[in-house]
């Protein structure tokens, strides 16, 4: 009976005071719910969808993604049809009129960044898995999540209006340690280094701290080597001599392996998302990823 009491009265404190209550947020990755927190602080509570072991090219719906989505305030997502594959079906299915497209809860991260390596004509499957609307894996450019955290805090301030002062402060802060890491990051020996990479997922990367990318183990974005394609690429390598081959956590490690072993180049698997090897925020995500490539 009192916890029913207790229920009863937290209910009505927040259809009373909407601004005592938390902002509930799904994001779909878990680097934008680490952007999230740094900006939300305990004024939102943040539900990431994908874990940092899973493709996110290829995730499933799932009616426990359908649920949370159902409840949120607020949905936001990496966008360039990363999650084209079942966020739709989660938007749809949950029947939450805050997060349908084109309303200001339905957050796309992708529009606050200039997308690279958008294709110059139409895109079919036999090009591979090809993004139409650019390059999605943005996530590891500092500039662009520079651009991310500041178009969220301008929404959570907008949405919640009661709290803004709290998020600019906090955004404030975020561009604060950002300029203090990329001084740091900016010290890395990485320009004019070669690689080899399993998946085009670095190219963000490579731009920003003048690295290049010499070839990929996949013989097209989604598609695995054939025999010939490995061939060449073996050639390649021994011809060329990058610095490492590199792939992220959740596929092509076998691949590198095979190449490293072949032609005597290190390999290197580079954590692609916060969470994964314990990291615990974006900022630790990059210096780890820097590390590793350095």
């Amino acid at each position: 009976m009192l916890k029913r009491i207790i229920f009863t009265l937290l209910l009505l404190l927040r259809l009373i005071n909407p601004a005592f209550a938390e902002v509930n947020i799904v994001a779909t990755l878990p680097w934008i719910g680490s952007i999230v927190r740094e900006i939300g602080g305990d004024k939102v509570n943040i539900t990431v969808l994908v874990k940092p072991n899973q493709d996110p090219h290829y995730i499933e719906a799932k009616p426990s993604m359908i649920l949370e989505a159902s409840k949120a305030d607020m949905l936001i997502y990496n966008g360039l049809d990363l999650e084209v594959g079942y966020l739709p079906l989660i938007i749809n299915s949950s029947r939450n009129y805050r997060i349908q497209a084109g309303r200001k809860e339905n957050l796309d991260c992708s529009q606050y960044i200039d997308a690279i390596e958008r294709p110059q004509r139409d895109v079919d499957r036999s090009m591979g898995d090809i993004h139409p609307f650019g390059n999605p894996h943005y996530h590891l450019s500092p500039e662009n999540i520079r651009k991310v955290a500041d178009g969220i805090a301008d929404t959570l301030s907008e949405l919640d209006s009661a709290h803004a002062e709290f998020y600019r402060k906090n955004l404030i802060s975020f561009y604060e340690r950002l300029d203090d890491k990329q001084k740091q990051w900016g010290s890395k020996s990485l320009k004019d280094k070669k690689f080899i990479a399993y998946h085009k997922y670095f190219e963000y990367l490579a731009s920003e701290f003048g690295f290049q990318i010499i070839g990929y183990i996949e013989q097209k974005p989604g598609i695995p080597p054939s025999a010939g394609h490995i061939e060449r690429l073996i050639e390649t390598i021994k011809n060329s001599r990058p610095d490492a081959l590199i792939t992220t956590g959740y596929y092509g490690k076998r691949g590198v392996e095979f190449l490293s072993q072949k032609t005597g180049i290190r390999g290197v698997v580079i954590p692609h998302d916060v969470g994964a090897d314990d990291i615990k925020d974006w900022f630790t995500l990059m210096d780890r990823v820097l590390e590793s490539l350095e």
